[in-house]
Order: C-alpha cells, then sequence, then structure tokens
C-alpha cells in the first residue's frame, strides 16, 4: 500500500504524529510532503489551468512532484491543525491550486479508486470545520472513501498531551486504518460520489468550458463508460 501525507505546516506537532500514527499503521510505502516548505505559492488566479492547460499554471513544475506522489498512492492523507477554526493557509493555498481536477472540470481518473482521509487537531476547538476545508477538496477530486479524524488535545505540542488523549488517538488511528486495510483493492466510490458524477456528466453533455466537454467525452463518461469501472 502506498500512503501520501500532505502536511499544513513545516514542524512535527500533534497532527503530523497522527498522521504519521495512521500512516504506520497502514504500513507499505509513505512519502511526506510539509506546506508551504515543499508548496508555498497562492494561485493567483489566471484560469489558464481550467480554460487552456493545467501545465500553463505557473506554478505547475513546482507542484507536479505532489500530484505525482498523490497519483500514485493507494492512501491520501491531507493534515492540517486547526488555524482560526480553518485549514492553515498554506493546505488552502495548496488545494487552491487543484481546481482543475474538481468533477467540475476534469476530474483525474484515479481518484475514483483511492481512500483519503482528513486529520485535524486543536488545543481546543476547530477540528470539524478544518476537516471540511480538505474534505471538499478530496470529495471533489473523486475520491473514492473518505475519512476524518479531529482531536482537542489540550496541548501545543506532542510531548504535551495526556497519556489518556494519546490512546485516543491510537484507537481513532486504528480505526480508519482498518477501515481503509479492509477496502483496499477493491475500493468503489459512495453513493454520494456516484451522484455527484452523475450530476457534473449531465452538465458536461452541454458544457461552456470546451476543454472540460472535450476531456470528459474522451473519457467516454458522458456516454456509458465510468472511472471506477
Amino acid at each position: 500500500m502506498k500512503t501520501v501525507i500532505i502536511s499544513g505546516q513545516n514542524h512535527k506537532g500533534s497532527t503530523y504524529h497522527t498522521a504519521k500514527m495512521l500512516a504506520d499503521k497502514l504500513g507499505g510505502e509513505t512519502v511526506e510532503f510539509f506546506l508551504p516548505r515543499d508548496f508555498g505559492e497562492f494561485c493567483v488566479g489566471c484560469t489558464q489551468c481550467i480554460v487552456e492547460d493545467e501545465k500553463k499554471c505557473p506554478h505547475y513544475s513546482r507542484l507536479s512532484p505532489i500530484t505525482e506522489a498523490i497519483d500514485g498512492a493507494d492512501v491520501i492523507i491531507l493534515a492540517s491543525p486547526v488555524y482560526v477554526f480553518h485549514a492553515t493557509g498554506a493546505m488552502k493555498a495548496f488545494l487552491d491550486h487543484y481546481g482543475w481536477r474538481w468533477m467540475a472540470h476534469c476530474p483525474e481518473e484515479k481518484m475514483f479508486k483511492k481512500q483519503g482521509v482528513c486529520i485535524s487537531t486543536a488545543a481546543g476547538a476547530g477540528m470539524k470545520s478544518t476537516n471540511k476545508d480538505m474534505s471538499d477538496s478530496l470529495f471533489y477530486w473523486g475520491v473514492a472513501r473518505i475519512y476524518k479524524l479531529g482531536k482537542a488535545v489540550a496541548a501545543t505540542s506532542w510531548d504535551g498531551i495526556s497519556e489518556k488523549k494519546i490512546a485516543a488517538i491510537e484507537r481513532g488511528t486504528s480505526t480508519i486504518a482498518d477501515k481503509i486495510k479492509k477496502r483496499h483493492g477493491r475500493v468503489t466510490p459512495s453513493l454520494k460520489t456516484k451522484l455527484m458524477f452523475g450530476v457534473m456528466r449531465l452538465a458536461q453533455k452541454n458544457g461552456w468550458n470546451k476543454k472540460d466537454v472535450d476531456y470528459w467525452k474522451a473519457k467516454g463518461w458522458t456516454e456509458k463508460k465510468r472511472p471506477w469501472k
């Protein structure tokens, strides 16, 4: 099993350690990226990735190694600490660069057979909204199965977390790891994902953006073919 971890900050705090704990339980190969160290550019809103070609994005070359790792992984872990009740700016800036991959445009076929996990921690609250920031992208990318883990750790570092809370994180990561392993090799999209794909399919039959329309037609998705079969 191949796992990619994309961390929404550079240092290894409680969110990172939780993500790494999960990856270790999954086993196999793990590739890690840290934001903004490995990618820290802001989307400039040029729309070239949507109307022309993603390779025309001014940050394409810097983004490519992460994109390749995502495409090659079985499991995508997005991990962000809570910053004012949301994901970090670095995580948001990173995800902004994949608007062209949303189901409304040109989703990558491989996503419909992958599993994704959103992980967030905070001293207090905000994990639900932070995980939603990240899970929105995973869902609209077409990721087949998405899991979420948010923990209030009542600490500002991994070493400061109580044994009781560490045990709760252990249980949470074990539960998700078991679910991922059980589905590995036979992942199918959730009903919600299939329904959204159906809505986008109808939209692309008479779409406004030629690039998207041509993409869906070439894939055969506006007819009977589906990316998860």
